[in-house]
């Protein structure tokens, strides 16, 4: 059996698309040493202040990884499109003449499930997809009105066409699926979560009973986009837990400048944003730290998922702090303890809730037995394999 697998990040780069296929990976590599697997990815490019060396081909076992360089100068929605025209023309260049039995493709923008969708009916494979986000709700509410009324119509062609070809629709959170039963009935959907990665499961049982910092050190790490919001509330919650807090943010993103204005304008001084690291270094910052800080914009778009952070911080027996609304605060109340949720963007919330905290948290053991990434991935690949059977 041969399956290809398309996902615009891989390893060696940082985003949670990138763990998860990583993690899938490694799931047939042990699983499956008979399964020949192609993976088109892209050369390293989330972070444009991180980089890691990699080869544009590189094989291990019954794994081919094939990397688009999909550099380019320009930056923001006009870069990103360059990006993805980049790796299209690099996939369809790379797939002809060639034979698949599946086609899995994991995407969070619409457009890499796009292109799945193209080169199943190139290949004439069935197609299994992995919908990681709603990109369309994303583009009601981050995109400007006039560029909505543009693109709306143009990505519900390119939506319904790429969930109508897929045999299998896996949906990282059962908040989406409300949306996609209410337009597309009859699909066959899964629904396999992100999960716990080996290198934080490591953590387990490492923090019990660790000492408080005075102040109290508060840790994100992730992008600084619209999706995030931490522009909205983090100058200003910083500059109100002026004193018994510190925060270190950790990583990039679009709106990072906006975020450091405010800060600038605010005049706050107990802010650090550091640039992104690996995961082994991002340990020691979660070691460090004495709360783990998760935030999403208040649109209705982000009402229907789960952050991937979520998964990493339980490992640690730490409070998370956060603002989240719409099915993730269900999510956490069913499954997650020693999580203070606040309202999206509220101020005067989230320092109530900080007051809540609570910083003797008992180990999640419940939470990271159900959520363990590679006993999750293993039930993927279980079932992108039996797609085969199927057809």
């Amino acid at each position: 059996m041969q399956i290809l697998i398309l996902s615009f990040f891989y390893k060696p780069d940082l985003s949670a698309g990138s763990f998860r296929t990583t993690a899938l990976v490694e799931s047939f590599k042990k699983n499956y040493p008979d399964v020949k697997v192609d993976i088109i990815s892209t050369l390293p490019n989330r972070y444009s202040n991180y980089s890691e060396t990699c080869k544009k081909i590189e094989s291990d076992g019954n794994v081919t990884i094939y990397r688009a360089d999909v550099s380019t100068r320009f930056s923001g929605i006009l870069g990103q499109i360059i990006s993805f025209f980049l790796f299209f023309v690099f996939t369809l260049k790379l797939i002809i003449g060639k034979k698949y039995n599946i086609i899995y493709a994991t995407s969070s923008r619409l457009m890499t499930a796009f292109l799945g969708a193209v080169v199943s009916v190139f290949i004439k494979a069935p197609l299994y997809l992995d919908i990681r986000d709603i990109f369309i709700d994303t583009v009601e509410d981050v995109f400007p009105k006039k560029m909505t009324f543009l693109v709306l119509p143009f990505l519900s062609v390119i939506e319904k066409f790429t969930i109508n070809k897929a045999s299998i629709v896996n949906i990282v959170s059962k908040g989406f699926l409300p949306y996609f039963e209410s337009k597309y009935k009859n699909k066959n959907y899964s629904f396999f979560t992100n999960g716990i990665d080996t290198i934080f499961l490591d953590q387990c049982n490492k923090n019990i009973g660790y000492k408080i910092n005075d102040p109290v050190v508060i840790v994100y790490a992730g992008n600084f986009g619209d999706g995030q919001g931490l522009h909205k509330i983090v100058p200003q919650l910083a500059k109100k837990l002026e004193g018994r807090a510190v925060f270190q943010l950790i990583g990039n993103g679009g709106r990072k400048n906006e975020l450091e204005k405010t800060l600038n304008d605010l005049n706050v001084n107990n802010v650090q944003i550091l640039p992104p690291v690996n995961r082994s270094e991002l340990l020691q910052y979660y070691d460090n730290a004495d709360i783990l800080f998760v935030h999403l914009n208040d649109y209705d778009a982000f009402k229907k998922v789960i952050p991937s952070k979520l998964f990493e911080y339980a490992c640690y027996n730490k409070p998370i702090w956060g603002g989240l609304s719409g099915y993730v605060v269900d999510f956490i109340g069913e499954e997650l303890d020693s999580t203070y949720v606040f309202r999206p963007c509220d101020l005067e919330n989230a320092v109530k809730k900080f007051s809540e905290i609570d910083y003797s948290v008992s180990l999640r053991e419940k939470f990271i037995h159900k959520y363990t990434r590679s006993n999750i991935m293993d039930s993927l690949a279980n079932d992108i394999v039996r797609l085969d059977k199927i057809n």
